[in-house]
């Protein structure tokens, strides 16, 4: 659990990262670029497989805990004091991860899944070299084989799959975009108990290294990345 969920907050980090082209003011230039760099540069879809494999023992892990531990006292403890022995997320991790759990499914069916099964639109730029200006056309799939990236005339070319196109149309869906605020909302949740948790776990649980863990915990993984998150589907929805 300590090693897929700390592999899961890096990936965490490279995401939000890379989402971040989603703001350029650039028809979606950037994000696509990097929507193609993701899903065809040979060491990142090893990552990728990685990734998978890791959200599956995550789930699967904390499947196999829940039963151990109903197990180990079948009979529930006569007066509980949970809630003063222990913070709310702690008590609710199965709660907030099947949330995500839900969240992941719905984020991969409406992104993952139509932009490697080529359901998205498709698009070409054409950037003048000289005064680095850019114009964006929409291309009917008979004028695109793959992705491309050529100069021609002093023109830069390309042709790529729209997937930023994908990201404005869905959501516009406000019941989409309730479910990433909510999801992110969860995410960050589980992120505060769980890296301290993985930590712990794996030993790192020193008077010199607490401060530092809690602080990314609370301030980076509970507060920073669900909030970019989240400013993404509220972005495309308010301002686009």
């Amino acid at each position: 659990m300590s090693l897929t969920g700390l592999f899961l907050c890096t990936f965490l980090i490279v995401h939000l990262i890379g989402n971040l082209q989603l703001f350029k003011d650039d028809a979606g230039k950037a994000f696509n670029d990097y929507a193609y760099f993701m899903t065809h540069f040979p060491p990142i879809k090893v990552v990728s497989y990685l990734l998978y494999a890791s959200i599956v023992l995550h789930a699967l892990y904390a499947l196999v805990l829940t039963l151990y531990n109903k197990k180990a006292r079948p009979i529930a403890y006569a007066s509980y004091a949970g809630n003063k022995n222990s913070a709310w997320n702690s008590r609710n991790m199965g709660v907030l991860g099947t949330v995500l759990l839900i969240f992941i499914v719905t984020h991969m069916s409406n992104f993952w899944w139509k932009y490697h099964k080529d359901q998205v639109p498709y698009i070409e730029y054409r950037t003048d070299l000289n005064t680095l200006e850019t114009q964006a056309t929409e291309i009917s799939a008979e004028n695109f084989v793959d992705y491309q990236k050529y100069t021609q005339d002093g023109v830069e070319i390309t042709k790529a799959r729209d997937l930023y196109k994908q990201v404005a149309y869905a959501f516009q869906n406000p019941l989409l975009v309730a479910l990433y605020v909510l999801a992110m909302a969860a995410l960050s949740f589980h992120l505060i108990h769980g890296f301290n948790s993985a930590f712990q776990s794996l030993g790192f649980d020193h008077k010199k290294y607490i401060p530092i863990i809690r602080f990314l915990a609370v301030w980076f993984f509970g507060i920073i990345i669900p909030i970019g998150f989240a400013a993404m589907p509220l972005y495309f929805f308010f301002c686009k």
